[in-house]
């Protein structure tokens, strides 16, 4: 938290902006992607992301100084997972209804968590294990039915690709997370915020030998205007962590299936299936359920310490 007072509801508030502005930047691809390699999708987001960051760090006057660095190694390791998960969640979100694509998403906090726990040696109590793998079980259900469409073939079977791409996209974009942690030990947020997106903006462009296409000005534009959505989204999410605590913003995240589902409809045309909305209200409810737990340990260490310290 900054030297500001606490908000929550204005945390609240900057947390749901987020969610909407990234579901826009998702909305965006989607209408524009069909055909597009995802690294050139990548470029777009990335590269146009970094319009809103520079204007916000420019506006708080913190735009050289978010340039000072104590590991760059590090901020390098975050661009290469951050932009390979983005890159296969931009391909599955092609190929995959909208809400199913953010569904499956859901899996990345749950893989951050195993991945705390086997690299940075976080200790995981057997509640967390147990909601962890209740998620993974709500994954499957949802990724199921596009994962059996590869027996049929022809173009059902793009769906079963989106839908492990997806899927690895939430395990690489876990093991981001972990690195995140990793940086945010001597970084601070906008550094990582601005060095992601400088990052995966110069890694995408290494994927213009391999075919670019050609695009009209109606598509650049709405990938641009994805990118700013990106970059915005960012702003906000970090905003949010600036007004209130994690554990009373992160469940808000969950409120991007609902909006998701609402967009498919009527844009798309997408209609849920019953796998999918079971999956979904399973892995919500494990994610919300580590949230819970993590906020009752954090008080725990709170009130540990401070019954171990010595009076004033």
């Amino acid at each position: 938290m900054s030297a500001e007072a606490p908000d929550p509801l204005r945390g609240i508030a900057m947390k749901i902006l987020s969610v909407i502005v990234f579901l826009g930047m998702q909305t965006c691809i989607k209408s524009a992607g069909d055909g597009i390699p995802a690294g050139q999708i990548t470029f777009y987001r990335s590269f146009f992301a970094l319009i809103p960051i520079f204007a916000y760090l420019a506006m708080r006057k913190e735009l050289i100084t978010a340039f000072h660095t104590h590991s760059f190694t590090g901020h390098l390791k975050r661009g290469t997972l951050g932009m390979t998960a983005m890159a296969l969640g931009f391909f599955g979100l092609i190929h995959l209804p909208l809400p199913d694509a953010i569904a499956i998403g859901y899996a990345s906090p749950l893989m951050a968590v195993i991945f705390a726990a086997l690299i940075l040696r976080e200790r995981v109590r057997f509640y967390r294990w147990t909601a962890v793998a209740v998620g993974i079980i709500g994954v499957l259900i949802i990724s199921w039915p596009k994962l059996t469409m590869f027996e049929h073939g022809g173009m059902a079977s793009n769906e079963a690709t989106g839908a492990i791409a997806v899927l690895l996209s939430a395990v690489i974009g876990g093991l981001a997370m972990v690195q995140t942690r990793q940086l945010v030990r001597t970084e601070r947020t906008f550094t990582i915020v601005l060095y992601f997106s400088l990052t995966s903006s110069a890694f995408s462009l290494l994927s213009l030998p391999f075919g670019w296409t050609s695009l009209d000005w109606e598509t650049k534009l709405i990938l641009v205007g994805a990118g700013i959505c990106g970059g915005l989204g960012q702003i906000f999410l970090t905003e949010s962590y600036r007004w209130a605590d994690v554990s009373t913003v992160a469940p808000f995240d969950y409120s991007s299936i609902i909006l998701g589902i609402i967009i498919a409809y009527f844009l798309f045309g997408d209609v849920p299936t019953w796998q999918m909305l079971l999956g979904t209200a399973i892995t919500v409810s494990a994610g919300i359920f580590i949230i819970y737990r993590e906020h009752r340990l954090g008080l725990e260490r709170k009130a540990a310490r401070k019954a171990s310290s010595p009076p004033a």
